[in-house]
């Protein structure tokens, strides 16, 4: 196919329905093109459940073995065990998932060695530019004269992966816990039991079946309706937590002994005061601008230093390998370790929160009360006209109180001295999506409520 990827190479992976935006041929140029802007002379791959997971990687190894990279195979992992793999080998990596999107889509995340981020402006805008040329041209040019196709071999990271995660985590002393794990069909039914083999859990499995059509729910915990299972399931069981992956299993949600959610800025939190403990009560803790103010204040109360940043994986991994940070975390479950290679793994959080209430005698919903200290809305997207002029409409109402100063370092946030907000445009839809968060409920509700009447009606 000629290729369009004006759909399907967003702002830090590529993305599509396969095979309708993309298929094997685009497979293989991607993996030469990978080679060729990353220089690599060798490079891992790995891949998720999906039924064209393995024919799409295949595709990529040859494209890149062709021109003289030596490739290895990892086979079926999760994206932070590919981000393993290429940190502990040194070497670029691509990992073929579309996460939590739905059956008929797949996709690559890509990193250089030592799973450092390629975005649109660390090498995937150079890539998709070479992508479309060797499209038009049918084909990628030939590597130089003389020079030996790369081999392609196989490789099992799993228990590496597994062992590297439990050396960053005491959990040799904690009390027996009883756990439900919701793996939604994805690669958590996959890293699940070999990471967690040898520790004092009694383990409920969820779906643990590798299936990408994903017959039970959508694989994204941070949509409420696909932990409704979890939640019955813990009350069920009785158990002590739930743990809930996404379709790749680099994001892991949280459900406590009550069956209820909890927030992802009080893991981040949590873990931020775990790592800052085991640094010595110092460091750097990078979050993005719409976790709760929890964080930084949790981040300061343990000696570290918060540092705030934009939405977005590539922002949060930039920032971390500026600052030295420890740790870092986001709204939307991920987090990001400095001992991962600035990576980012919902595995490592969810050992942390294991050896934390594991090492207590009280319950995770009493545990995790310190670090959830304000009331926010979670993500509410409402569909706009016109982007800017609604971000415009609500910067001039807000912009003109003496109570409030506005930001934007990455949409539009508007403080006061009990609550904030923060107003951000979606990339790829025309919504807007609003965070709120305040001192008491009644008054997010209101906060809420009077941004939602501005942008809806105009």
């Amino acid at each position: 196919m000629v290729a369009d990827l004006s759909q399907l190479v967003k702002a830090y992976d590529v993305r599509g329905v396969v095979p309708d935006q993309w298929d094997a041929s685009l497979a293989e140029l991607f993996g030469a093109a990978f080679v060729q802007v990353t220089a690599a002379d060798a490079i891992v791959i790995g891949h998720d459940m999906r039924p064209t997971s393995p024919g799409l990687a295949g595709a990529f190894a040859r494209g890149a073995a062709a021109r003289g990279v030596d490739v290895t195979l990892i086979g079926l992992c999760s994206t932070d065990q590919l981000y393993y793999a290429s940190g502990a080998l040194d070497l670029p990596g691509a990992m073929f998932t579309a996460s939590h999107n739905p059956a008929q889509y797949n996709g690559i995340k890509m990193c250089r060695a030592g799973a450092a981020p390629v975005g649109q402006e660390t090498g995937l805008t150079e890539i998709r530019t070479l992508v479309e040329q060797w499209s038009e041209q049918g084909g990628a040019p030939r590597a130089a004269e003389g020079l030996a196709p790369g081999t392609i071999t196989e490789r099992d990271t799993l228990t590496d992966y597994a062992a590297h995660l439990l050396g960053l985590v005491d959990l040799t002393a904690i009390r027996p816990l009883k756990v439900v794990v919701d793996a939604g069909n994805g690669m958590g039914g996959h890293t699940v039991p070999t990471v967690f083999s040898g520790l004092p859990l009694d383990l409920v499995p969820m779906y643990f079946e590798l299936d990408g059509a994903f017959p039970h729910h959508e694989a994204n915990p941070l949509d409420p309706k696909n932990i409704v299972d979890l939640q019955a399931r813990v009350l069920a069981e009785g158990a002590d937590l739930g743990l809930a992956f996404d379709g790749d299993a680099d994001r892991c949600f949280v459900v406590d002994e009550r069956g209820e959610g909890v927030s992802p800025s009080a893991i981040t939190a949590l873990v931020a005061a775990r790592e800052l403990a085991r640094n010595g009560g110092t460091g750097t803790v990078i979050h993005n601008l719409i976790t709760s103010w929890s964080v930084p204040e949790v981040v300061r109360e343990n000696g570290g230093t918060p540092v705030r940043t934009r939405v977005g994986h590539s922002f949060i991994k930039t920032e971390m390998a500026e600052h030295g940070a420890i740790f870092g975390g986001e709204h939307s479950a991920h987090y990001y370790f400095r001992d991962f290679w600035n990576a980012d793994t919902g595995m490592l959080a969810a050992l942390h929160v294991l050896a934390a209430l594991g090492g207590q005698d009280g319950t995770l919903s009493r545990l995790v009360a310190e670090y959830d200290r304000y009331a926010g809305s979670g993500e509410i997207n409402s569909t706009v006209a016109d982007q800017t002029a609604s971000l415009a409409l609500a910067k001039k109402m807000y912009g003109t109180r003496d109570d409030t100063a506005l930001d934007e370092l990455d949409g539009l946030t508007v403080t006061s001295a009990d609550w904030w907000f923060n107003l951000r445009a979606s990339n790829t839809e025309p919504l807007l999506r609003l965070n709120v968060e305040a001192r008491d409920e009644a008054t997010m509700t209101a906060v809420r409520d009077e941004v939602l009447a501005l942008i809806r009606t105009g």
